[in-house]
């Protein structure tokens, strides 16, 4: 087949060719911005997901229906290294400066630049140039502590919008890695915008730790947002991501060619695309067979090995990694810290650390109280083909 025309296109949060099986998500999101634009209450939501599913793409889809709906928004990514004053501080700017562009700065103008220059003082983070003559020494977010600064700061930005007639939608991907205390300061933010029915909205996305995170940061967290679930496709909607593409270019599959890329890639999206990528190109002609699919098999897996999974392994330390290769030799997970401790020989106690550092570093995550299972898809594979013994 001609790689030129290939539809499909693995790669980290780009747009796949064909978005399926997220309708419900994306029906949630249109009522939910647009009952906000309209002054009605509805929940800030979490998207909740494994790797590979999905999560980056859907947050980019739905920047462009808040843009489409009249929102103000501004689409940022939480870091591993870096504090979410650190990102959140240039979004709101550019924010605000949307909110007040062409138009003489009245005095909510004033009160929220004001109030985020003193916020970004007291954090000790440089806000940049802004075109208003502004006062940071007004008392409004600048006492240092962000569990106090963080909610008015979000409040005059709210108020502001709403003299504006403008909605805000800040859209945080990667939110698992916010700290207790930095998480808790957004909840009790967003908490304050919902109690004064402000229109702003916070659409997060983030690996299944963040809902304990979202509970031990505060209580109420739970009746604050939604977390709708972002899994592998149904069967039927992972044959559509499939089929669907490569009609457009003339091109059919197999049915049985279709099934085995939906078994090899267990419906998770990414290695949808990354199946449909690499067995497009080793085709000679259509219909894509499962032959085909069979000879495109050992590629696909060799470009997941080098880029998907290879980096997040990168990223570990030696005792680490020993921790995922004694998980992987358990097989299918999730597994009993009892037993994982058991593999590597040594105390339960000993490797708590371990395993806390890899939940921090977004590499496993709890699904029951005890058990450890992967937050990247068929890893358990991958460390199988490279171990060492």
């Amino acid at each position: 087949m001609d790689p030129v025309t290939n539809p499909f296109a693995p790669g980290a949060g780009t747009q796949p060719p064909e978005l399926v099986g997220r309708d419900d998500i994306l029906e949630k999101t249109s009522i939910t911005l647009e009952r906000i634009k309209r002054g009605y209450n509805a929940k800030s939501y979490l998207l909740i997901g494994l790797r590979g599913v999905g999560k980056t793409v859907l947050l980019n889809k739905i920047e462009g229906i808040a843009i489409k709906t009249g929102y103000t928004v501004s689409l940022i990514e939480a870091q591993e290294k870096k504090s979410l004053p650190n990102i959140l501080v240039p979004a709101l700017r550019r924010i605000l400066l949307q909110l007040s562009k062409q138009e003489q700065a009245t005095d909510l103008v004033r009160k929220a630049f004001g109030a985020l220059q003193g916020f970004a003082k007291s954090v000790k983070i440089n806000i940049g140039e802004i075109s208003i003559q502004i006062d940071s020494e007004n008392g409004i977010a600048d006492t240092g502590d962000i569990e106090i600064d963080l909610p008015d700061l979000l409040d005059v930005v709210g108020l502001l919008a709403k003299e504006k007639n403008k909605p805000v939608a800040i859209i945080i991907d990667e939110l698992q890695y916010t700290s207790e205390q930095e998480f808790g300061a957004l909840i009790m933010a967003m908490h304050k915008i919902s109690q004064k029915k402000l229109p702003l909205i916070l659409i997060g996305a983030g690996l299944p730790p963040l809902v304990g995170l979202a509970g031990k940061s505060k209580s109420y967290a739970e009746r604050l947002f939604d977390y709708p679930k972002v899994g592998a496709l149904e069967k039927s909607d992972a044959m559509l991501a499939l089929k669907s593409p490569a009609k457009k270019e003339n091109v059919i599959f197999n049915k049985n060619a279709l099934s085995e890329i939906v078994k090899k890639t267990e419906g998770y999206p990414y290695f949808i695309q990354e199946w449909g990528y690499h067995t497009w190109n080793v085709a000679e002609d259509s219909p894509i067979t499962i032959e085909d699919v069979e000879k495109a098999s050992e590629m696909a897996k060799k470009s997941l090995d080098e880029s998907f999974f290879r980096v997040r392994l990168d990223r570990l330390t030696p005792r680490e990694k020993d921790y995922l290769f004694a998980m992987a030799k358990l097989g299918e997970g999730p597994h009993r810290s009892g037993d994982i401790a058991q593999k590597l020989g040594v105390e339960v106690r000993s490797v708590a650390p371990i395993r806390n550092s890899l939940i921090k570093k977004g590499m496993v995550y709890s699904p029951s109280y005890g058990d450890t299972g992967f937050t990247v898809p068929m890893f358990d594979d991958y460390l199988k083909r490279i171990s060492p013994a």
